[in-house]
């Protein structure tokens, strides 16, 4: 038997890696601007569910299709679309509950900490299977995530701004 390790690596990565860094990255930009906006709990549960399962769909179409296009066995291409949509379902659920179970006014934090540590996680084991620098590319996709987060926190206030709640 391979070691724990081994098994996750080539088209098992690759079926997660897609739909996991979209989910995560989504999930907090949402989290953070809607709270930016001074958003109730209940509307951004809602919001994270109607991504989880709208976006995801759509999503999870769009890569089924792309796979078709490039002609991979039938099997590969279905194993991808499921674990896209599954990872994403999973991914997003997790904001959901924490949104259900922190506090308010911490959630926005817990959620980027939750985010980074997941994308962090995956980067890893990205970087480990490609034999590249972990830190490298940890700091690189944690970045990126960063500039979104931040840039839903500003669209966030100037939708409070604009609304009058802010």
């Amino acid at each position: 038997m391979a070691p724990r390790r081994d098994r996750l690596t080539g088209s098992r990565l690759q079926r997660i890696s897609f739909g996991g860094p979209a989910a995560i990255v989504t999930s907090t930009g949402l989290i953070v601007g809607l709270r930016s906006a001074t958003v109730g709990k209940a509307a951004i549960a809602g919001s994270l569910l109607i991504l989880a399962l709208a976006d995801n769909l759509t999503d999870s179409l769009g890569l089924h299709i792309y796979q078709e296009s490039e002609r991979p066995p039938t099997r590969e291409a279905f194993l991808t679309t499921v674990a896209n949509f599954v990872t994403r379902l999973l991914l997003a659920s997790s904001f959901v509950a924490l949104v259900l179970l922190v506090p308010s006014p911490q959630v926005a934090y817990v959620s980027i900490a939750w985010g980074l540590t997941l994308l962090a996680g995956l980067s890893f084991l990205i970087a480990r299977l490609r034999q590249v620098s972990a830190a490298s590319e940890i700091a690189k996709h944690c970045a990126v995530a960063l500039a979104v987060i931040a840039l839903s926190q500003l669209i966030g206030l100037a939708i409070g701004v604009w609304l009058g709640q802010g």
